[in-house]
């Protein structure tokens, strides 16, 4: 019969992805192989949000060894297992076999077959957040699994589309219409409305109506079509977007969707018509540089380098730009609002040590993000903040990062029934028809 205590091996992007990792395996033992800790020690210098995890990683790995010799494991406190160090093992015939490189890696690799093989009693896993990874464990009989701390188990509600009620009754259609608000009271019981939820309302002969449900007052409210900032909605849930994106009592928004949806310029639009309630308006976006390249590799200066991960940002501030005429107010007021910089497009890593106060704060691409990257650009709210992070949890840019483990994910599932949230998905592309028929079939 098996030790009932198990044995994690973590790989490098574990305590990359969450540095406190070490402390989510209750009583089970944790193995940090010696590559792991070479490799967390290249990432400690930097402003990323990476080399923040990497620092304070090392920090909770001090406070903890201290000047103890780690000798057969520390433990990691009380009800919890041991942390051992562990050097790089002598490849097994089968690792020689398979991979004869001794990159990191494999060497980490190397740790868990050793544990796998010399204590047949424990049940030992490596734990990495790279799918390809676990594969190469996998073939050498090596049980590896992924990092689940912080997993959404179902990200089903998150792509939901809109709800519709049927059968409606006719007279509280026309109570709408005509008050703009009506009692939601007799629909509360049947259908588990969540705070900040729109809705499409469908009567008995056939009329409709968009609203929003105040779990406050019992009510629902008429949304009525308009534009913002020369955007109109195209259809019933950029119509929500936009409500929700421009209601000051919902201080944290998340708008998720496929690409051509909307995401961003409907949050961008709705920000410059709330212009006035704000000092400044961030729209951010993290930088993940393509083909596993760090934007280094690009020529020339620093705004040369980012320029093209900033452009698609830029690309619908045009679109907004041309709903007026080049002469127009609107049109010149984006310029100048760039010029002064109440108006800031800048990747994420650069709103570091900047107030968040007094600001609607947009983060595109969020998906791309990590739930403790989420977590730390929302504490840094202050009075008066807005924030909106956008995103596509199916086009995930991270190798360590999928629909269920990325921040995106995480703030949806963990906020969803909050009063001072919302969430809205885009299920239609407004792009173009071609944009949108290649979305739904290639």
């Amino acid at each position: 019969m098996k030790n009932q205590c198990k044995i994690f091996v973590l790989d490098t992007n574990v305590i990359l992805h969450d540095f406190n990792a070490i402390n989510n395996f209750q009583d089970n033992d944790v193995v940090l192989p010696i590559t792991v800790l070479e490799e967390i020690d290249n990432f400690k210098k930097g402003n990323e949000l990476i080399n923040f995890h990497a620092r304070e990683f090392m920090r909770i790995l001090n406070a903890l060894v201290g000047d103890n010799f780690f000798n057969e494991g520390i433990s990691l406190g009380k009800g919890k297992g041991k942390l051992i160090i562990e050097a790089t093992k002598q490849f097994s015939p089968e690792m020689e076999a398979s991979f004869g490189d001794k990159i990191p890696d494999h060497r980490i690799l190397s740790v868990a077959d050793w544990y796998t093989r010399n204590l047949p009693d424990r049940n030992v896993v490596m734990v990495t957040q790279d799918v390809n990874f676990r594969m190469k464990a996998k073939s050498i009989g090596v049980q590896a699994e992924d990092y689940k701390t912080g997993k959404v188990q179902n990200v089903e509600h998150i792509k939901e589309a809109t709800e519709h009620i049927a059968n409606v009754p006719e007279a509280l259609i026309a109570q709408l219409y005509k008050n703009e608000k009506a009692s939601a009271s007799e629909f509360e019981q049947k259908y588990k409305f969540v705070p900040n939820q729109c809705l499409v309302l469908s009567g008995t002969n056939g009329s409709t109506a968009l609203v929003f449900y105040n779990r406050d007052l019992h009510e629902f409210r008429l949304i009525q079509k308009r534009k913002f900032y020369g955007i109109e909605g195209k259809n019933a849930e950029q119509t929500f977007a936009l409500e929700i994106l421009s209601n000051p009592d919902i201080p944290l928004v998340s708008v998720t969707g496929v690409a051509g949806t909307g995401k961003t310029l409907l949050a961008l639009a709705a920000a410059l018509e709330m212009r006035q309630k704000y000092q400044q308006i961030y729209l951010a976006r993290p930088i993940v540089a393509l083909a596993n390249k760090d934007m280094g590799f690009l020529p020339g200066d620093e705004k040369s380098k980012i320029g093209p991960y900033m452009q698609p940002l830029f690309d619908n501030l045009s679109v907004i730009k041309h709903q007026f005429p080049v002469t127009g107010k609107d049109y010149t007021r984006i310029d100048d609002m760039l010029k002064t910089e109440k108006l800031l497009i800048t990747p994420l890593a650069y709103i570091r040590g900047r107030s968040l106060s007094n600001v609607c704060f947009i983060v595109d691409e969020a998906q791309n993000l990590t739930p403790h990257e989420i977590k730390t650009i929302i504490t840094r709210a202050g009075e008066n903040c807005k924030m909106i992070f956008t995103g596509d949890i199916n086009q995930i840019d991270s190798p360590y990062l999928d629909s269920k483990s990325n921040g995106l994910s995480y703030l949806a599932d963990r906020m969803k029934g909050q009063d001072l949230f919302a969430h809205i998905n885009l299920v239609k592309g407004e792009r173009s028809k071609l944009a949108e028929l290649a979305g739904r079939l290639l």
